[in-house]
């Protein structure tokens, strides 16, 4: 039981680590978006937390803006300045898009300063298990350390398991469109066959009756 335990600890521990990412961002009058893609499951809880340097005013305007790939909009924040939290719950199983925008505003010229500007974001985005606020559930529920622990399991093979699930539904997809195909390709090839063979006795028949009216057979 305590081998199963620790790998159980290993496997809720490997789930709750967050990546952090780090990304300048350079000011532009007219920026392109600088994106970072994850992708999560439906129904599932999805909490985006960044710490950006720079103050409201310096000459830069940084804009977010959260979509999904099937064009839900989750989230949309103007003129962020340091430590910015936002949570959200996915619609679909779907890759979702972190997109900023740094714009250039007119208080740069103030500054006199002609350097480039760029504002830098630290980036760090927690789904599923590692989203929820296991402190304060542990403090409402009276829970012991283990049982914490044993509850993120929990979770986390849940979510394994809403995620097989999907890749299942996926595959099965896949195989009826494939299916599908090769059913159409087969039936498209027959008749160009059956096609060329009937054009190929029509053109034997028309050029038998040319040659019988030129009586040159």
């Amino acid at each position: 039981m305590q081998p199963f335990i620790n790998f159980a600890l290993i496997l809720s521990f490997i789930a709750c680590v967050i990546n952090a990412l780090h990304v300048e961002v350079p000011a532009r009058p007219s920026p392109d978006p600088v994106c970072i893609r994850d992708f999560v499951q439906e129904n599932q809880m999805v909490v985006v937390n960044m710490n950006t340097n720079g103050r409201k005013g310096d000459g830069q305007r940084l804009d977010i803006t959260i979509v999904d790939s099937l064009g839900n909009q989750y989230a949309t924040r103007k003129d962020i300045a340091g430590n910015v939290k936002i949570a959200f719950t996915s619609h679909n199983n779907a890759a979702i898009d972190i997109c900023f925008y740094n714009y250039q505003t007119e208080e740069w010229k103030k500054h006199g300063s002609r350097d480039a500007l760029v504002r830098l974001i630290e980036l760090e985005v927690e789904s599923g298990a590692a989203a929820r606020d296991w402190n304060a559930l542990q403090a409402s529920e009276k829970l012991k350390p283990i049982e914490v622990e044993l509850k993120k399991i929990e979770s986390l093979i849940g979510e394994i398991a809403q995620e097989l699930q999907y890749l299942k539904r996926r595959e099965e997809r896949m195989r009826d469109t494939n299916e599908s195909t090769n059913s159409r390709v087969k039936w498209f090839s027959i008749i160009i066959v059956f096609s060329l063979v009937g054009f190929g006795a029509w053109q034997i028949q028309y050029l038998r009756h040319y040659f019988k009216v030129k009586h040159i057979i």
